[in-house]
């Protein structure tokens, strides 16, 4: 008798569990987030920028998500490799194959803003007031005379392909430079990392605009700013989504809805805004208005440097969201 009143007592109890429960996840149903991996280059990711676009995206979608920081080098990799849903770097020449030997679709430019050549506060290389490749000029001659440091990165990031490129219009081979071990220093880090190198060496460096103002404001580094703002110092980010017949089980639509989110009014608001407040100029510009002015000058540079046969993304590899190009 005491067994079966027992047994009764705890069918009872699990009949009111499960019933609650099923009352509970009736009228407050509960939906899994789905996870969307974003590989993207250091220079977004150290200056904060993408924390505050994650917090305002994730409030407004039904995506977590999920942000890897590496060089543009090895963040194109690991979306060749399947093992992310899209990138955010600024290599334009590292962004083509990867659209044409079919990785990446949906191309956008999200936002730009310029490299800068940072040094000692000496400048014993007399760059300052000079034009970039003029700089360069100057710093391997002072250089060469053990009267001057250079700090690379070293990995194959998009700052370092910036570099490269302009060690060859300044009529340099860039292999032979990084031979000359005594003035010419590879840091093999992040651009964080590499700006405190460079800082402690009294050094030269290339470094994009937003990680040195963030670091030059927090004190840790000591870098004067010597020449920005020019045309070859020209640095535009784009947004790729990769491509779902190459990665089927990559989440495509997701890119494609933070994409958008991206070239938003609203996306592009957050990137314009971000870093006025702490350093008096943002960090980032947004490049979508800018682009639709056919007459702008720096628009038609940014065409000049980043576009692929006359458009951001040829038709090609828009698969079929017209949408995204207006």
């Amino acid at each position: 008798m005491k067994n079966w009143i027992w047994l009764t007592t705890i069918t009872i109890a699990v009949i009111v569990s499960v019933a609650g429960a099923s009352y509970y996840l009736g009228v407050f149903p509960t939906t899994q987030k789905q996870k969307l991996i974003v590989s993207t280059t250091t220079s977004l990711y150290d200056t904060g920028l993408l924390n505050t676009i994650e917090d305002t995206f994730e409030t407004k979608s039904p995506i977590d998500l999920q942000i890897i920081s590496r060089g543009t080098g090895l963040a194109i990799k690991l979306a060749q490799d399947g093992d992310a849903d899209m990138i955010l770097v600024h290599a334009p020449s590292k962004e083509l194959p990867f659209l044409t030997q079919g990785y990446g679709v949906c191309r956008k430019i999200i936002a730009y803003n310029f490299f800068a050549i940072v040094g000692p506060e000496s400048d014993p290389a007399e760059i300052q007031g000079l034009t970039a490749l003029e700089a360069l000029t100057k710093i391997v001659e002072a250089g060469r005379k053990g009267q001057a440091m250079w700090v690379s990165r070293g990995d194959e990031s998009g700052t370092h392909i910036k570099e490269k490129e302009l060690w060859k219009a300044a009529n340099f081979t860039w292999e032979d430079l990084r031979s000359e071990a005594n003035w010419y220093v590879e840091a093999r880090k992040g651009m964080g990392g590499t700006l405190i190198l460079a800082s402690e060496r009294f050094a030269y460096t290339l470094t994009d605009m937003g990680t040195y103002l963030s670091h030059s404001t927090s004190s840790l580094i000591t870098l004067k700013l010597l020449i920005s703002q020019e045309k070859e110092l020209l640095n535009v980010y784009s947004a790729i989504s990769v491509n779902q017949t190459r990665h089927p089980h990559r989440n495509f639509d997701g890119a494609i809805n933070f994409t958008k989110f991206l070239v938003s009014d609203e996306g592009q608001q957050l990137i314009g805004k971000y870093g006025k407040d702490e350093y008096g100029q943002p960090l980032f510009y947004p490049a979508v208005k800018l682009l639709q002015e056919t007459n702008n000058p720096l628009a038609h540079s940014i065409r000049e440097y980043a576009f692929f046969n006359g458009a951001e993304c040829p038709v090609e590899y828009r698969c079929g969201r017209p949408e995204l190009y207006g």
